[in-house]
């Protein structure tokens, strides 16, 4: 890139027609510093980009938003608290469009929603959470109280007492675990060195049998469902066979008139019987049996 390519890409390149006189740059071009994103400054607006503070409802298709995504949001000023200015946040969900209004709260150190939202309220409890409870500022102006404080140190007391069982057994459990790091990492160390020998004599056996994947241990649940799994057996095909002849056959026993019509008679039981076994072991469809007994008879009758 040259020299005026880079002025120009950089919005330093400076025409034949300007002057010091006429001001900087963007003066004398007639735009803005912040181009595209102070399209509203008359009004005191600036388009900034402006990330959710926490996890809110939208108003518009009460689908969720969560806490982090960002916006281009049109900030303005809309009062003061003191000296600290209140700002205000204009925004459009990308989910149906709706406009979104949250502003600052100078006061309690936070953001509010005024419009087109709702903030999703996340309670916990601090002994499911294990967590200590931190006293609010009531308590703490209630702590100029002697009494008061007499009752908070009593109650400290006791929940000490309560817990203490705990502390020192966890203590000598953390106590157990770090007290020899040589033996720690020894036995981490093997731990990991097995694992690693494990996993490669499942690839090798694997590989052995032609496999590209890594076959995990036998399990007991494995073998119960191996177990119950059936295969056929050639007992059964033979006696399906059979069934099958037998089904196909003619229920009178009739002597021939002749040796040709016994064996048309012959070979038509056989035509039979390998179309009914293919039909009970899923050979072909219905139809295909229906057409193999046409071409049956249609030879009969020659």
């Amino acid at each position: 890139m040259s020299s005026l390519a880079a002025a120009r890409a950089d919005n330093f390149y400076y025409p034949p027609e300007w002057s010091p006189k006429k001001g900087s740059l963007n003066k004398f071009h007639g735009q803005h510093a912040l181009r595209e994103r102070a399209r509203k400054i008359d009004q005191g607006i600036l388009i900034i980009r402006f990330e959710m503070p926490f996890n809110i409802w939208c108003g518009g298709c009460e689908s969720m938003i969560a806490k982090g995504v960002r916006f281009n949001a049109e900030k303005k000023q809309v009062g003061n608290y003191y000296s600290t200015k209140i700002w205000s946040f204009t925004m459009k969900s990308a989910c149906c469009k709706h406009e979104i209004v949250i502003q600052t709260d100078p006061k309690n150190c936070e953001y509010v929603i005024i419009s087109g939202a709702q903030k999703k309220t996340e309670d916990y409890d601090a002994e499911d959470a294990e967590t200590l409870v931190l006293p609010v500022a009531e308590d703490k102006s209630k702590l100029v109280d002697p009494f008061y404080r007499l009752e908070h140190q009593e109650e400290d007391l006791k929940k000490k007492k309560e817990a203490e069982p705990l502390l020192v057994r966890l203590q000598r459990v953390s106590d157990t675990r770090h007290s020899d790091d040589y033996a720690m990492n020894k036995a981490l160390r093997a731990k990991l060195r097995g694992q690693k020998k494990r996993v490669a004599e499942e690839e090798a056996a694997s590989k052995k049998i032609g496999l590209g994947i890594r076959l995990l241990p036998p399990s007991t649940e494995d073998a119960a469902t191996a177990a119950r799994v059936k295969f056929a057996h050639k007992f059964d095909r033979n006696r399906r066979d059979k069934r099958a002849i037998i089904c196909s056959g003619s229920i009178f026993s009739g002597s021939s008139g002749s040796s040709k019509h016994s064996e048309l008679e012959s070979k038509r039981r056989k035509i039979n019987a390998s179309a009914a076994s293919k039909l009970l072991v899923g050979g072909f469809k219905p139809s295909s049996w229906s057409a193999a007994a046409v071409s049956s008879k249609k030879q009969r009758r020659i």
